[in-house]
């Protein structure tokens, strides 16, 4: 079975979401990541017992600082399935990019690329943003 999801996703593998600190989610806006999906087997299902339930709660903390920092705290989402649950792990991954492609691109990324052209021109701005979602 083949299943579909963007090609422009970035999977990194863990070995419990548990490991997944806000300090990551947070560094992967700053590198320029438009979204993050933390994807976890469902709760109470955790090999590690409350693994998932640390991530939530992690998510949901990276939610609050990105939206007191103006980036947006519906970038980032947790899912929760079993590894046997494919397509609906594609169903998810086109949920966060269509939540992403409507939010447009990281606003912390936008100032980067910004400062470093110095450039301060609207059309410029709008053109990037068409060649990032292109």
């Amino acid at each position: 079975m083949r299943l579909s999801y963007p090609p422009n996703l970035r999977i990194i593998r863990v070995p419990c979401t548990g490991k997944v600190d806000v300090i990551h989610i947070l560094r992967a806006f700053e590198k320029g990541a438009d979204g993050v999906a933390v994807v976890g087997c469902l709760e109470g299902d955790c090999h590690y017992l409350t693994g998932n339930l640390r991530a939530r709660k992690r998510v949901e903390q990276a939610q609050k600082i990105l939206d007191t920092v103006g980036v947006g705290g519906e970038r980032v989402k947790m899912f929760n399935l079993s590894s046997g649950e494919g397509p609906r792990f594609a169903q998810y991954a086109q949920e966060i990019f269509a939540t992403v492609m409507e939010l447009g691109p990281n606003p912390v990324k936008l100032a980067k690329r910004k400062q470093q052209s110095g450039v301060g021109d609207q059309e410029t701005e709008v053109s990037q943003i068409k060649a990032a979602a292109v």
